[in-house]
């Protein structure tokens, strides 16, 4: 991962010392998936004497951060000035919904920190190493950056590539379809188990939108919601071009925010209900992409049918791939999209395979 190049003479190890320190820093981030978007996950651990006397974790935007909630945890104050905080990503040096992490360090007189990576964010990206230098802390910078990194890859992918972190999802059957070539009602044919099923509420959970094209909601009439996880509902996200989706398909019934990409509008915005107009017979996931960028989402689930999934693999904007492969043979239908020759992890839920991968491109 490249560096900010202003920081080029700070301290950048990876020192074997730390890295249990900042191994529990993400073990702490990880509880706030799903719930601190803008936010990235944080986890912060301060410790004295090689024993932690605090520790914290980021748990939604406009709340405290990491760093403030692991000095609230701490019962002697008077420690801190002997000891080492730990975090997972470089403290914040601007005033956003709370004030600045980097003040409360210098203003505890915490001597040493150790930061797992960089924060991309351009209001930060530095200035918050420079600003504890400064103060004459001892700064250390780069340990365990790689696993740092991949803890908040959606919102590194958002302010690096401005873009959300791309999900690709699907189902197949044991003989590569997605779904019959007809269908007798308006719901979902399950080619999954019920473990496979509540495993995908889950992510629902995690990401920040879901999107799906067209026909993926005239014939199954979904809701795109989390309803089988505990958790916040995602953002729905429709490509409907002419606006066919009828009035009464439920992911317009306002329960959740729901990003309507269509060439015109026909009706005035329900509550809840936003319309993007977009240029289909230009590069619409381009379009699409950059619209939801706008909008400050970071992660999205596509589940769309098979020409939804397809142009985003043709316009090779994905980042992960996860497919679940059930044991049921459809023996004709809609075949699965084709992905191209990528490596795969495999596992099984229950009976379903489940193949993740990622698009290193």
């Amino acid at each position: 991962m490249k560096q900010n190049h202003k920081l080029k003479n700070y301290y950048f190890c990876n020192v074997k010392i730390h890295e249990k320190y900042i191994r529990r820093c993400i073990e702490l981030a990880e509880n706030g998936l799903g719930t601190t978007y803008p936010n990235p996950m944080v986890g912060c651990v301060i410790v004295y004497d090689g024993t932690i006397i605090g520790e914290g974790w980021h748990k939604k935007a406009g709340e405290p951060h990491a760093e403030v909630n692991a000095v609230n945890s701490v019962k002697d104050k008077t420690l801190l000035k002997k000891a080492t905080i730990y975090v997972s990503l470089e403290p914040c040096s601007h005033f956003g919904k709370t004030p600045p992490c980097c003040n409360l360090i210098i203003a505890n007189k915490i001597p040493k920190v150790v930061i797992g990576t960089i924060d991309p964010n351009e209001k930060v990206a530095g200035t918050g190493i420079k600003k504890l230098v400064e103060a004459g802390i001892q700064v250390t910078v780069g340990v365990l950056e790689a696993a740092c990194y991949e803890l908040n890859k959606r919102f590194f992918t958002f302010h690096n590539k401005k873009r959300p972190y791309l999900i690709l999802k699907w189902a197949e059957s044991k003989d590569g379809f997605i779904a019959p070539m007809e269908k007798l009602e308006k719901k979902p044919v399950w080619i999954t188990n019920g473990y496979s099923r509540q495993l995908v509420h889950k992510w629902r959970t995690e990401e920040q939108a879901i999107l799906v094209g067209t026909q993926t909601v005239i014939d199954d009439n979904p809701k795109l919601d989390a309803r089988d996880w505990r958790g916040n509902n995602p953002v729905g996200v429709v490509l409907d071009q002419n606006n066919r989706i009828p009035e009464h398909s439920q992911i317009l019934d306002s329960h959740v925010k729901t990003i309507l990409f269509s060439k015109f509008k026909t009706a005035a915005e329900k509550e809840n209900v936003i319309f993007e107009i977009i240029d289909f017979e230009k590069n619409v996931v381009q379009q699409v992409v950059q619209s939801l960028y706008e909008h400050q989402i970071q992660s999205v689930i596509i589940e769309g049918g098979r020409q939804t999934l397809q142009s985003f693999i043709e316009a090779n904007l994905w980042d992960e791939a996860r497919i679940f492969v059930g044991n049921i043979p459809f023996h004709s239908g809609i075949k699965a999209p084709i992905l191209g020759k990528k490596q795969f992890d495999k596992c099984f839920i229950g009976t379903d395979e489940l193949l993740i991968s990622r698009n290193y491109d």
